[in-house]
């Protein structure tokens, strides 16, 4: 009999090898001269931001990207060397907090690099900034071709800022099936790649970047002089199939144990607004986790977990803390037996992937819900 973790009603086990395998093997696949940046936001999707970024650095990746200051500060906090580079807005009180962890920081507005001129006119080294370009995506960046490079000129120009990077962000790269998102990425490379040529008479030595994980899988071409891995570093698959066609190995199991098990008889019913009532006569197993944990409600009625190595269903509506798992007419489960929600169990796996299939969303949306309270628990 398998049993509950020691770590508690629930518990996320993180696998660093895995992540670093993965880094090792996105590396490998890149054009000469081409860095790893590995992206550990939301607190490293899920998997935890510190661990995640140690395994990557071992792993092969170079520099770290975070979407907020305070996550720059929390890296910073466990790597004093490593190059961190901060992807999202920003208040000026935000800023200050990049520029204290040493992050370089992007750029989107003329207002934004005004502000860093100032903060690094204040007696301290110079702001390392990456101009974006909106080649597309919609969101942060300047969308005129002319209007990037007059912002990167006055970056390079300013004695406050120094001139890092200039980078854009793909909006398709992972609608691998679909031609017109093909054909939509094509226009974004191209349309970036002549403003990064520009931006590299300004100043020869900038970082071009452009590729996520989904394009840096798909198309060398994006790779330029640097790539933004975040999904594939966990073992997540970008195209959100079996990530395992990708050579990528998961590095985030959860897991939980039965709590109770009890005797239904037919027309019984577990869980708020009695939305399943057993149909014949079965047993019932409780589990101390909900979407409290990050288990969706979603999954109510629609979701299953690995019990003695055997698909049981999610019956009844997911509660904050607590769901109900059929478990047959005849069972030899029992209390304190081990469950796992994501992960392997015997000769059966649950990913992420088809978690995310079942609720009409992303993998990297299943594990980034995994809530703080849940802990996580380093190996395997």
């Amino acid at each position: 009999m398998t049993r509950a973790p020691e770590t508690g009603r629930v518990a996320a086990i993180i696998d660093p090898e895995a992540i670093e395998s993965n880094c090792g093997l996105l590396a490998g696949r890149l054009q000469p001269g081409a860095e790893l940046c590995a992206v550990v936001k939301a607190d490293g999707y899920g998997h935890g931001a510190a661990p995640a970024a140690g395994a990557a650095l071992r792993g092969g990746a170079t520099r770290i990207a975070v979407a907020a200051a305070v996550e720059a500060e929390e890296i910073r906090m466990h790597f004093a060397e490593a190059p961190i580079l901060v992807l999202g807005a920003m208040t000026g009180g935000e800023l200050r907090t990049a520029l204290a962890a040493g992050a370089e920081v992007g750029v989107w507005s003329e207002s934004f690099r005004a502000l860093c001129s100032q903060l690094g006119g204040e007696g301290s080294p110079p702001v390392r900034v990456h101009v974006k370009h909106d080649s597309g995506m919609g969101r942060l960046g300047e969308r005129d071709p002319d209007a990037v490079v007059e912002l990167a000129r006055a970056c390079a120009e300013d004695p406050g800022i120094e001139l890092a990077g200039v980078w854009t962000h793909l909006a398709t790269a992972d609608e691998d099936k679909d031609e017109d998102a093909t054909s939509f990425m094509a226009e974004q490379l191209a349309s970036f790649a002549a403003v990064a040529e520009r931006v590299r008479e300004i100043e020869p030595g900038v970082t071009v970047h452009a590729a996520n994980s989904a394009a840096t899988l798909r198309e060398p071409a994006s790779h330029f002089d640097m790539v933004r891995c975040g999904v594939a570093i966990y073992g997540l698959d970008p195209f959100q199939r079996d990530a395992a066609g990708q050579g990528l190995k998961p590095a985030l199991e959860l897991r939980s144990y039965v709590s109770d098990v009890k005797r239904f008889e037919a027309g019984e019913s577990a869980g708020y607004a009695r939305t399943w009532r057993a149909p014949t006569d079965t047993w019932v197993g409780v589990m101390p986790v909900g979407y409290g944990d990050g288990y969706r409600r979603a999954h109510s009625n629609n979701g299953e977990v690995l019990v003695r190595g055997a698909r049981h269903p999610v019956v009844g509506n997911v509660s904050m803390d607590n769901i109900t798992i059929d478990l047959g007419p005849d069972t030899d489960v029992e209390p304190g037996d081990e469950a796992v929600l994501i992960g392997s169990q015997g000769d059966d796996r649950i990913w992420a992937e088809e978690l995310a299939a079942r609720t009409g969303t992303i993998n990297y949306e299943i594990t980034t819900a995994v809530s703080r309270r849940v802990p996580r628990v380093i190996g395997r």
